[in-house]
């Protein structure tokens, strides 16, 4: 099941713009063109994560932070044209859990929600995390960290675990260079660096892997986890 979220800004443009790539990825997408709106939709829709613009008429992204903090703890990023810290204190101190500035690239904004989706739901702030994770003769382990080929243990770095486990709970999803990094590594992506060809590579030996078995290069995109 595709999870919801919520995109609360007065302008179209930005609503669309992000429909366009959260559609891409898989997500289902409600938009609320002022904060009275987004109120009313939090109210009557099932919500995975909300954006919220600081900016808008009706009720302003601070406070449909504060309504939805009274009821509920879904993962929530403030988008403003704000840059100053205190902008950005004030979101967080009210219980944001990420901060997009505009302009902001798209594919960013991509690798932040499906990073605040994947902290929040994956480590069982809402449900049961899944304990074991199968794609074609590999197993993965999330209790023991660890990933089985054909029950053989495979030695994974930190790193390659994680890029691994981002791969099989997504099987079939191309994921760009700055996405697997920022997972892997936990930082910001520098565009010259070579370490996520290098790291795939690893992998692939690793893997014993023959014609992109597991893991498909997408030219001009990135990477993904052949399915069955």
């Amino acid at each position: 099941m595709a999870y919801k979220v919520l995109v609360a800004d007065d302008e179209s443009e930005i609503r669309s713009l992000l429909r366009l790539y959260l559609e891409k990825d898989g997500y289902q997408v409600i938009e609320a063109e002022d904060g009275l709106q987004a109120v009313k939709l939090l109210e009557n829709e099932d919500v995975d994560l909300a954006l919220l613009d600081i900016m808008m008429p009706g009720m302003d992204g601070y406070q449909v932070l504060r309504t939805i903090r009274k009821e509920s703890n879904i993962p929530v990023m403030m988008i403003s044209a704000k840059n100053q810290d205190v902008d950005k204190i004030l979101g967080l101190d009210l219980g944001a859990d990420d901060y997009l500035t505009k302009p902001f690239n798209p594919l960013e904004a991509m690798a932040r929600i499906n990073s605040n989706i994947r902290r929040f739901y994956s480590l069982g702030a809402k449900g049961k995390e899944v304990k074991e994770l199968k794609v074609k003769d590999l197993r993965l382990d999330t209790e023991a960290c660890a990933i089985y080929k054909n029950d053989t243990l495979i030695d994974l770095t930190s790193v390659e675990y994680r890029i691994m486990r981002m791969f099989m709970e997504n099987p079939g999803k191309v994921f760009t260079k700055q996405q697997l990094y920022e997972e892997g590594w936990g930082e910001a992506y520098f565009v010259a660096d070579n370490s996520i060809m290098v790291c795939i590579s690893k992998l692939r030996a690793k893997l014993s892997e023959e014609n992109d078995e597991y893991i498909k290069t997408v030219r001009g995109l990135g990477y993904r986890m052949e399915r069955e």
